[in-house]
């Protein structure tokens, strides 16, 4: 990262993002030796992500050419405005998250229920759900990434611009907000 002041080093910050953010950006490169990006919902389990898909299809042709995938999260928090006599002023403050890693599909079940029941509590929290059938199983592609490589990055801003956007993020608020 050139700009290390931005560097997020609290591995709790990370986790955070990649436990509350609801969407992820999937890299691989394609057949014909194109990155491409897919959107997708995830979940985190210690140092894996987590996703569910098709049992076929273009992310499971990408993974089992070549496993080596990125993943990618950001935050919006707040957009700051400029003003007439001073447009440098407007400014994006965000939090981001890159993994770097090795994706696995998924074959054992014991492991496609754990992934499944981590989605549901992400996604679906208090909600208490009755067992996962085999031929459901059967239809729902897992894909595990096993993290290698781990960085965070954000722009808060400074003095009392930094002030608000720690308070938006600790307040519940929705996000980005629009600070002045």
């Amino acid at each position: 990262m050139r700009k290390l002041h931005k560097r997020i080093t609290d591995l709790a910050v990370i986790f955070d993002l990649l436990d509350t953010c609801p969407v992820g950006r999937l890299g691989t490169i394609t057949s014909d030796g194109w990155p491409t990006i897919k959107p997708l919902n995830f979940a985190r389990l210690d140092w894996r992500i987590y996703f569910h898909c098709a049992v076929d299809g273009e992310k499971l042709d990408d993974i089992r050419r070549d496993s080596r995938v990125c993943f990618e999260v950001d935050l919006p928090i707040a957009y700051v405005k400029g003003q007439p006599d001073t447009p440098c002023r407007a400014t994006y403050l965000y939090r981001s998250v890159i993994a770097r890693g090795r994706a696995v599909i998924v074959e054992d079940r014991d492991e496609k229920v754990q992934a499944l029941e981590c989605l549901m509590r992400k996604f679906q929290p208090g909600v208490a759900f009755a067992g996962y059938s085999d031929d459901k199983l059967d239809i729902t592609g897992i894909v595990r990434i096993d993290i290698d490589d781990l960085s965070g990055k954000e722009e808060l801003g400074k003095d009392i611009t930094r002030e608000q956007a720690l308070r938006a993020l600790a307040s519940g608020m929705t996000l980005p907000v629009v600070l002045e």
